[in-house]
């Protein structure tokens, strides 16, 4: 049976959550009640605290989170509020990725995009990959394009198909988008998923802009 982590740090999980999807609502990212966060909030076994379907990502308060085990499952017995549909997959980017933090919006021109190259977005020479832990001249970076599912045992299969770990040379890149649907982004951390998420999204509206 998995132990649930104390109230304190989920309620500091659903804060964090909260502002950041306040920020992205404000940039158009989370249109009435879409997209999801997600932090991992224990590794052994995995727990990931995730933005509660259903609710306006504008307004959401620290108490606006539920548990979710490796499999996108609710944990939590005395919450009976629906993880995001969605859920499977970020604990599966968190597990495969090492992420603590996993976001998805629906950034119109990462849709655009996914439409446009379905087979993956190739970016080069751009300053901002620098963001993303690429350099910025004499590299082709791609930003993984996958079909969208409504299983999540699907679209994670096809994650790992496109998915391409870091290695000496190379770093990942850190998101992926879902076509007809939007984008995910994940870091060590919270800050620094919403810096790939921000970075991946301003280099897809400007290939989306000029190509």
């Amino acid at each position: 049976m998995t132990v649930l982590p104390s109230r304190d740090l989920v309620h500091a999980a659903g804060a964090a959550l909260a502002a950041e999807a306040s920020r992205f609502s404000g940039y158009g990212w989370m249109r009435g009640t879409s997209g999801n966060l997600s932090v991992v909030v224990d590794r052994d076994p995995l727990v990931l605290a995730v933005t509660a379907s259903g609710l306006d990502k504008s307004l959401l308060t620290d108490a606006d989170v539920v548990l979710i085990d490796a499999n996108g499952e609710a944990i939590d017995p005395d919450d009976q509020r629906p993880p995001s549909a969605e859920s499977g997959l970020h604990a599966h980017i968190a597990a495969r990725t090492g992420a603590n933090a996993v976001f998805h919006v629906h950034a119109f021109d990462a849709v655009v995009a996914g439409h446009r190259w379905p087979g993956g977005v190739e970016i080069r020479d751009m300053e901002m990959l620098k963001g993303i832990g690429h350099l910025a001249d004499d590299e082709t970076v791609t930003v993984p394009v996958i079909r969208n599912h409504q299983d999540m045992t699907v679209e994670a299969g096809w994650f790992d198909e496109v998915y391409r770990p870091a290695t000496a040379e190379v770093p990942e890149v850190p998101a992926l988008i879902v076509a007809n649907h939007g984008m995910y982004a994940w870091g060590s951390d919270v800050a620094a998923a919403r810096r790939h998420l921000e970075i991946t999204e301003w280099l897809l509206r400007f290939a989306v802009a000029t190509r």
